[in-house]
């Protein structure tokens, strides 16, 4: 007797692209997704409508589309297995936001907390892209039938409104949304600020010290680790609140190296700075190393990078399409 193959689950996640990716959007996220196509069904998009929140330079933000694409790529993201993609290539997503916009009450966008944050940021620019920006973010998540959606803290509050945004579709219409949940990796490292060690490593931070990016070069890493704050104890041990500098950089050691924390303490009974700053320096520069060269190889053939994109686009396009059919036959919408 034959039997039918189990469905794998199905996977959505992106990226913005408004510059490069730092070391801990790599440990934290891109190294997870490269682990999730073993058994997922996975869709990773570079979501380049929600850049627009923010003025662009319309140059640089195409250039920064197809950076990013590069990244994904050199992480380990294999487009046999995953499907890469543009957001503003599969018009659906825009689509999808705004018949979703008709089931979000604006009491509920009020309440996201990064609309507060980034309308402080940018109070000269406080748009309506800006304000419903978690609906196309449902939909972006909604459009593929997703089931689990990698997340951090920070994003958790935006697939909450996701949910219930389904529910209330749902409940009007029938089963035409299946509820994400979300995915938050148990081994995903928390990489923090080199110079302010209690903050989240930033793309964004003020100082170029504070952050290692994906693509820097070995001199700029050690460089970087060499200044990282920590503290004037002279002792190395794992304490957030008394020692965060010293707990960020054996965080990152560990994983860089594969290692546990109990064999980094063990490893640096040492307890000299110094070696900490350098050996982590150095397990970093070999970790990103393949990362970078395979980068710079993609970024070198446009035409073959532009085609794995068109190829992902398809295959994004015909599987949006079933979604938005069922959608567009239950609300009444001629299909």
């Amino acid at each position: 007797m034959s039997t039918v193959p189990s469905r794998r689950p199905i996977v959505f996640s992106g990226a913005q692209p408004t510059g490069q990716l730092t070391l801990g959007n790599y440990l934290g996220a891109l190294r997870h997704w490269v682990t999730l196509q073993q058994d997922h069904d996975c869709l990773f998009c570079i979501v380049d409508l929600h850049a627009l929140t923010v003025r662009q330079d319309p140059n640089e933000l195409r250039q920064n589309i197809y950076d990013l694409a590069a990244l994904y790529f050199a992480c380990g993201i294999d487009p046999a297995r995953s499907t890469v993609f543009i957001q503003s290539h599969v018009p659906a997503h825009a689509e999808l936001a705004w018949l979703l916009s008709t089931f979000t009450q604006i009491g509920e966008l009020e309440r996201m907390t990064q609309f507060k944050d980034k309308a402080q940021r940018h109070h000269h620019n406080i748009n309506a892209g800006l304000f419903t920006y978690p609906v196309l973010m449902a939909a972006d998540i909604l459009l593929y039938d997703t089931d689990r959606v990698p997340v951090g803290e920070d994003q958790k509050q935006h697939l909450e409104l996701t949910r219930d945004i389904a529910i209330r579709c749902n409940s009007t219409y029938g089963p035409l949304f299946r509820l994400p949940d979300p995915l938050i990796a148990v081994e995903a490292a928390r990489v923090r600020d080199l110079q302010e060690p209690t903050k989240k490593m930033s793309k964004t931070a003020a100082s170029d010290l504070a952050k290692v990016m994906i693509l820097d070069e070995p001199d700029a890493i050690l460089k970087k680790f060499r200044k990282s704050v920590t503290d004037s104890l002279a002792t190395i041990r794992y304490h957030e609140t008394e020692q965060p500098g010293v707990a960020n950089l054996l965080d990152i050691w560990c994983a860089a190296t594969g290692n546990s924390r109990a064999t980094a303490l063990d490893h640096f009974s040492h307890h000299q700075y110094g070696r900490l700053k350098n050996e982590t320096a150095d397990a970093v520069i070999t970790l990103l190393a393949p990362v970078r060269e395979r980068y710079h190889q993609l970024s070198r053939d446009p035409a073959a990078l532009q085609a794995l994109l068109a190829d992902g686009a398809t295959r994004a396009k015909e599987r949006a399409a079933g979604i938005m059919n069922r959608v567009k036959s239950a609300i009444g919408l001629p299909v």
